[in-house]
């Protein structure tokens, strides 16, 4: 299936480079650009992509706010950060805000297309690197264990589960799935859903599922 993608960045040598990137695989294609917060929530209302790839710093409306905004008005579109910013602080709030991930600019294509196609499926994406810095910055014995709500979350990843099905299944929204998903892999210093369950289950946090 096709992946459509709306690009969001103020800085348009960007713009061009992420589109001539992107439109080099066949299952992608960009279906707009936006140069701010406002324009990015303009277009997601007219073009309704899969995935908005969104830039943080921003002259007008920042993509936290821009993320927060389109993810409680269209929640069946993913916004997936690609900024140049790897601090605790705005990792933390892009996900409280509803973004599904969080890259960094220096991404390899092929990781970043993979990422896409991951965030179209609703499934959270953390940048190797952000994720270790994350972890370093919480690296204390109560940081890392997980609390009653995290492990409960990450069972139910074990079982296969999509965070849209989590949160049914738990009566939490599903921007609380993926901010609990992205706790825990801060406290296990993983980056994906696969890597949190396998550090889960070898540390005897998580039993096999049966």
């Amino acid at each position: 299936m096709t992946v459509r993608v709306l690009l969001v960045d103020d800085h348009p040598v960007v713009r061009v480079g992420l589109r001539s990137m992107l439109e080099m695989a066949d299952d992608l294609q960009v279906v707009g650009e936006a140069a701010s917060g406002d324009e990015a929530w303009t277009l997601t209302a007219t073009l309704r992509p899969d995935v908005v790839l969104m830039d943080l710093r921003m002259p007008d409306v920042n993509g936290t706010e821009a993320t927060a905004r389109i993810t409680a008005r269209f929640p069946e579109v993913r916004v997936l950060v690609l900024t140049t910013y790897d601090t605790g602080e705005d990792v933390l709030r892009a996900i409280e805000a509803g973004a599904v991930g969080y890259l960094l600019k220096d991404t390899p294509l092929a990781q970043l297309v993979d990422a896409i196609h991951a965030a179209a499926r609703g499934e959270s994406v953390l940048a190797p690197l952000v994720a270790a810095r994350l972890a370093d910055r919480r690296r204390a014995p109560v940081a890392e264990q997980l609390t009653p709500r995290e492990a409960e979350v990450l069972g139910l990843v074990a079982r296969g589960l999509s965070n849209p099905e989590i949160g049914r299944v738990l009566f939490i929204g599903e921007a609380t799935v993926k901010t609990h998903l992205v706790r825990a892999f801060v406290k296990l210093g993983v980056s994906d859903r696969t890597a949190a369950v396998t550090a889960a289950l070898s540390r005897g946090i998580l039993r096999p599922p049966l």
